[in-house]
């Protein structure tokens, strides 16, 4: 993956952000999964923003950047306003809404089901990010963490049935990962 500089300057703003963050299962640095689902997404999609929000597709949901300084760090760079439109769209909507501490009434298989119809409601670029994430996602989870993979597992189904209008080409991709995943669950 080829960056111009103010890709760059984005990957080093979410390595900031991600700072001492770890991995859950393979205790690599944080940054390293939103580099390989930038990896993995621009790979088949070129559109403006893609990579932009692939790095950051996590930063507002587990740093303590919010979307002013966020919007302000890419403006800061050198984004158009247009551009820092596209980008933050699209790490919003792929920014979990239905979090337990916004609707803790709700268990987590309700709270994953309403984000499954929001993510299915959301565009090309989102949906298209958010299944490079599942398939790095799901790697992770398998290897790391089988009991919890079988839950996981199910949450993805419910959310490739609802996102049926990103890349194609991802979208197989999750599939296959979700199939290599259901088979090593039932070889378990």
């Amino acid at each position: 993956m080829q960056l111009n500089r103010q890709q760059r300057a984005v990957l080093d703003f979410m390595k900031e952000c991600h700072a001492d963050q770890k991995r859950k299962y393979d205790h690599a640095p944080y940054w390293t999964h939103p580099y390989a689902v930038a990896a993995l997404a621009s790979a088949y999609i070129k559109d403006e923003g893609v990579i932009e929000i692939a790095f950051c597709h996590d930063v507002l949901e587990d740093t303590t950047c919010d979307q002013h300084q966020l919007s302000a760090e890419l403006k800061r760079i050198g984004y158009s306003t247009g551009s820092v439109k596209t980008i933050m769209d699209g790490i919003i909507g792929l920014t979990d809404v239905y979090t337990k501490e916004n609707y803790p009434e709700l268990n987590r298989r309700e709270r994953k089901k309403r984000e499954a119809t929001r993510l299915g409601q959301t565009n090309y670029l989102v949906q298209s990010v958010k299944y490079a994430d599942l398939t790095d996602n799901t790697k992770s989870i398998v290897s790391g963490d089988p009991g919890f993979a079988r839950v996981y597992v199910g949450e993805m189904i419910d959310l490739l049935d609802q996102m049926r209008i990103g890349n194609i080409h991802l979208l197989i991709a999750s599939c296959h990962e979700l199939s290599l995943a259901l088979n090593q669950i039932d070889a378990r």
